[in-house]
């Protein structure tokens, strides 16, 4: 019995022992990275710049698929010993030799076998601060892919893998990035037209336009997204009854260009056939239209003008 318990005991006191000599990290966004800013390499323009210490929170413009990027960072190691990985997903810099750039040289001497140009290196933890630059190049996605992506920039890993923080934006690509821009200005223009009191029909077909491109973008057809939001390009708005009237079918017209552009996406032709049927009504409806407001605004029958001629081209006529 006495032998059973001096063997428990031991074992405990073991299992201290080896609890008390590793290292704990500290898991968290800015525990580590305290700071970074992501610059575009091929023109300098500062892209998103995050200091947790002063609470600056800045994106000044969207990462785009295949950028070329430089990001420097500042990382706060709060531990001595053990191993941490520091490493990118990022491909080889086109326009950069290496991956990274140790800008704080007493640093340096904790790296293991440090090499600048592979896509990870270790080094032994030693508290203190570093400043680093990262390069890297983002990859082109396949066609079907649905934007946005979370890309890891710099990820900081203990020698078990778990990650202790992490520079990781989301990617776009350029037509993504042109939907979010127009979605900015649409919902500003909505809410403008909400205090001037523009007619309540016009002002919920127009959110619902809004809507809808939300909703195509959600599942992945960000060019139709694009197309509602382009039809909303009408340049007066109704403040009176009558011209509300007016306006109802005109918004509906345009928002049948937005739909012909959904039959990219569609595989069935039976479904396309129906939209292109859709698409033939809605210019024979036009062309009344056309004529009954040349006789109210001739702004507005030039614009109406415009939009029958691209259906017809839609639809081949």
């Amino acid at each position: 019995m006495r032998t059973k318990l001096l063997a428990m005991t031991t074992c405990l006191f073991l299992l201290l022992t080896i609890v008390s000599v590793t290292p704990s990290y500290a898991v968290g966004e800015g525990e580590w990275i305290t700071k970074y800013k992501v610059v575009d390499a091929s023109t300098g323009a500062v892209l998103i710049e995050v200091n947790f210490e002063t609470g600056v929170n800045s994106t000044y413009a969207p990462i785009l698929e295949g950028a070329e990027l430089e990001v420097t960072f500042t990382v706060n190691v709060v531990v001595t010993g053990g191993t941490i990985r520091l490493s990118t997903s990022m491909l080889h810099s086109k326009i950069k030799s290496t991956f990274w750039d140790l800008v704080t040289a007493n640093y340096s001497s904790n790296f293991v076998s440090y090499n600048p140009n592979s896509a990870a290196n270790d080094f032994t933890a030693a508290k203190g601060t570093f400043d680093m630059i990262c390069y890297g190049k983002i990859r082109d996605y396949p066609a079907s892919t649905v934007f946005p992506v979370p890309v890891e920039l710099v990820k900081l890993a203990s020698s078990g893998g778990d990650v202790l923080d992490q520079i990781k934006p989301n990617i776009v690509n350029a037509a993504v990035d042109e939907y979010q821009k127009l979605l900015v200005q649409k919902e500003a223009k909505l809410q403008s037209l909400k205090d001037s009191g523009v007619a309540a029909g016009y002002v919920e077909l127009y959110g619902n336009v809004i809507d809808q491109a939300k909703a195509e973008v959600a599942q992945g057809y960000v060019d139709s997204a694009i197309a509602l939001l382009n039809a909303l390009a009408v340049s007066s708005e109704p403040s009176s009854s009558f011209m509300e009237v007016l306006y109802i079918p005109i918004i509906g017209v345009l928002a049948a260009v937005a739909v012909a552009f959904v039959l990219v996406f569609m595989r069935a032709r039976g479904k396309v056939n129906y939209f292109l049927s859709v698409i033939e009504d809605q210019i024979k409806d036009l062309e009344g239209l056309t004529l009954r407001a040349s006789k109210i605004d001739r702004t507005i029958s030039s614009s109406l003008e415009g939009v029958k001629d691209r259906l017809m081209r839609l639809v081949g006529a």
